[in-house]
């Protein structure tokens, strides 16, 4: 795989979120993220098998999920989402509880959730969107 560089993520994931993706992958092939709806913490990105949801113009490449052991994961947001995402830096973490059905967690008893933060001044001076 590629190496980490030092350049700023708009999107991380934590521990337990990588170890489910990392799972995911072993079952499912490589997978991809898409978030189209909620523009707030908690709210659930669907998880599909990459290139099963189909982007398009309305869909921004986020960024990466850097993991070991895997390709890098790619998070897709909607454009509109994105309006109100782009000075938030976005973490995708596990919990229990059944997520969407056609999320591929759904059947593990678990969902993926984003929690945000702001972005930092250099990481918004590296994005662009001081």
């Amino acid at each position: 795989g590629r190496a980490m560089s030092d350049t700023p993520s708009r999107v991380a994931c934590t521990d337990e979120a990588a170890e489910l993706i990392r799972r995911l992958v072993g079952m499912h092939g490589p997978v991809m993220f898409h978030q189209s709806g909620g523009c707030c913490d908690g709210s659930s990105p669907m998880c599909y098998p990459d290139g099963e949801f189909l982007t398009g113009d309305a869909d921004i490449l986020l960024g990466e999920l850097a993991i070991e052991g895997i390709d890098p994961v790619p998070f897709w947001m909607s454009k509109a989402q994105y309006q109100y995402w782009k000075h938030t830096h976005l973490t995708v973490d596990v919990v229990s509880g059944r997520g969407a059905g056609f999320s591929l967690e759904a059947p593990e008893g678990v969902r993926f959730l984003i929690r945000s933060r702001l972005l930092t001044d250099e990481e918004a001076a590296a994005f662009g969107v001081a």
